[in-house]
């Protein structure tokens, strides 16, 4: 497999944290896994089985205590590569609410790429780009509290897409909804992966969405 065919690959990678009583635990040991570009990957496992410690690693929000991650190409131990990583690789979590930051739909959407300095009417590109991926056009001008659990997901879905990544991480994006939310957000990260070619990794406990 050719290495730029490669856009995560973890090797003998192992986190290990110290709990209220001072004793280390080793959430993770010595995983291993690769993948590719426009894959979808979905990770499960119950509750407390280290999936979402697993998922903090590709977006560089946590570091491996043993072994090593390199995501498209950038060894994530590396601080001088945190900025490409997290443009290459864009993170959706599991409570909605909790990326939502304008008081207006399609506002919220072009929060990202306005940080990232992009022209205004590339923004707009972007931000009517990313709600028609994610079929919310229509609620653009909305205040996203009026929207549903599902709803909101794919804000947020939309918000990352608009920063342009080559994959997207969704750590238990549908835990919070209701089987009509769960729903809509599998058909939207499908729908990313099959025609935008995006790579998806699914982090569930879901059996059902795999």
């Amino acid at each position: 497999m050719n290495e730029q065919d490669i856009m995560i690959e973890v090797n003998h990678m192992s986190h290990i944290y110290t709990d209220e009583n001072g004793n280390d635990v080793r959430a993770l040991d010595d995983v291993n896994l690769s993948i590719k570009r426009g894959e979808f990957v979905c990770i499960i496992g119950t509750n407390g089985s280290g999936k979402s410690t697993l998922a903090k690693h590709f977006n560089v929000l946590l570091q491996p205590s043993e072994g090593h991650i390199n995501v498209c190409g950038f060894d994530t131990r590396d601080e001088a590569h945190i900025w490409n990583i997290r443009q290459h690789v864009g993170m959706v979590f599991q409570n909605p609410d909790n990326q939502i930051v304008a008081a207006v739909v399609e506002e919220d959407v072009a929060f990202g790429p306005e940080n990232l300095g992009i022209p205004s009417a590339e923004i707009r590109q972007r931000v009517d780009a990313a709600l028609a991926a994610v079929n919310m056009t229509e609620y653009r001008e909305h205040g996203p509290h009026l929207l549903s659990g599902g709803q909101k997901q794919r804000i947020a879905i939309a918000g990352v897409l608009a920063m342009k990544p080559d994959c997207i991480v969704l750590d238990e994006p549908t835990a919070m909804l209701d089987p009509k939310g769960r729903r809509e957000v599998l058909e939207t990260v499908h729908k990313l992966n099959k025609e935008e070619g995006i790579t998806i990794v699914y982090i569930t406990h879901f059996m059902e969405e795999a």
